[in-house]
């Protein structure tokens, strides 16, 4: 555990690059064991995350190394199709490790993930795709095992978009006879980047970012490469630190297109915002106000990580605000830490209600999630005093050097 000291008040300004996108490099590492062979991933973030994947990955007998924002794994030699459960336990979404496994082995053993408590995220989606496409499951406790004599192709209907189970099925029907589509499948861009990837892997796969998707079968490559796209999450997080410090900050290379429902919010607030094709550059002038009413949404509806960053900066703007959290039944506990900077925030079920103060003072607050604490960091910046925030490693998790890039832009802080 880390803790985090912040001296608020200090206007953020300058320019920083967009890191790697975590949402969209993780399925690619997991999609890399699909067939033997080399992958290299370009603009890889340096997360705890990844770390956590490349450890499951070289457990399963491949080779995975890191240099720079560089990291190529070699999947030829994978001998093994259980990853234990300290493994699986280390990250939230290690489930998406399930499909690749099914594919390539006929076999997989892991357990249900770790990673932040958001309330229920069950893995009931990805193991009806896997049935659908002839898998075999067996449940007992935490344990799961799925076994098949030869995936097929076939239809899978989601009742619900899920990211989740839309990449395992994607990849895991990569492995199967036959063309399979899958219905009301989500639109993140992410999707889209592990259809290039499996694309890469000589796999037939079209329709990402429709509710639509095929697959057919692939014929492997050898050696294939891929370029991680910008965090759009990351990049929010900045936006919102320099909103609530009345900063001045451009964030190079940010995929701006995929996060606009953020940025009308931002503007909303009365931010000005520039969009060009070298990023995205916020200025905030004078008090914001209210974004109004926000409610969390599948993609390209207001991202449920992007909320709790744009409720910190609401806390002190004019005017009442209205959130809606219509994903995670458990995001809203980084709201009660930032009642004790002074927020004004009423829970209401799924519905929480801002009302916006002048100022926020220092508080010791403790760690939530990963982006509920990215939260309190905002917060903190804008908050009258020393604030120090306990962190049980989720910034690390998600963040590639967080601590460095805000005080590049002015921020005064330091971790211990």
């Amino acid at each position: 555990m880390s803790v985090w000291h912040i001296r608020g008040g200090t206007r953020l300004r300058g320019s920083i690059r967009a890191q790697g996108s975590k949402n969209a490099v993780l399925p690619i590492l997991a999609a890399s064991i699909l067939t033997g062979c080399e992958s290299e991933i370009l603009n890889c973030p340096h997360l705890s995350d990844v770390d956590a994947a490349i450890e499951i990955l070289r457990h399963l007998g491949c080779e995975a190394a890191q240099e720079g924002d560089s990291l190529s794994i070699d999947s030829r030699g994978l001998s093994c199709c259980a990853i234990p459960r300290e493994l699986m336990h280390r990250m939230r979404s290690s489930v998406i490790f399930l499909g690749p496994l099914l594919g390539r082995c006929g076999e997989a053993h892991v357990s249900l993930p770790g990673g932040c408590e958001l309330g229920p995220r069950p893995v009931d989606l990805h193991l009806m795709a896997l049935r659908a496409l002839g898998a075999e499951v067996e449940q007992e406790g935490d344990g799961i095992v799925c076994r098949s004599r030869g995936l097929r192709g076939a239809e899978i209907s989601f009742p619900s978009p899920s990211v989740g189970a839309t990449e395992n099925a994607m990849i895991a029907a990569c492995a199967a006879r036959g063309e399979s589509v899958i219905y009301n499948a989500a639109r993140e861009p992410e999707i889209g980047t592990l259809q290039e990837y499996l694309r890469s892997l000589g796999a037939e796969v079209s329709g990402a970012g429709t509710p639509v998707i095929r697959v057919r079968g692939f014929a492997p490559g050898k050696a294939v490469g891929i370029r991680v796209p910008p965090d759009r999450i990351v990049s929010a997080t900045y936006l919102c630190c320099a909103a609530i410090t009345g900063g001045d900050v451009e964030v190079q290379g940010a995929a701006w297109r995929d996060m606009e429902e953020v940025l009308r919010s931002l503007e909303a607030m009365g931010c000005r915002i520039r969009r060009s094709a070298s990023g995205v550059r916020l200025v905030a002038d004078g008090r914001l106000t209210s974004p109004g009413a926000v409610a969390t949404q599948p993609y390209p509806g207001f991202p449920t990580d992007a909320a709790p960053l744009l409720m910190a900066a609401s806390t002190v703007a004019e005017g009442s605000s209205v959130f809606m959290e219509n994903i995670f039944s458990s995001r809203y506990r980084y709201a009660e830490e930032l009642k004790k900077m002074g927020a004004d925030i009423e829970l209401r079920g799924s519905l929480a209600l801002v009302n916006g103060v002048e100022r926020l003072r220092a508080a010791e607050t403790e760690s939530t999630d990963l982006r509920g604490d990215a939260a309190l960091i905002t917060a903190a910046l804008a908050a009258e005093g020393e604030s120090r925030i306990q962190d049980e490693g989720h910034i690390a998790r998600g963040y590639d050097g967080l601590e460095s890039v805000l005080r590049s832009l002015g921020a005064e802080l330091w971790t211990e």
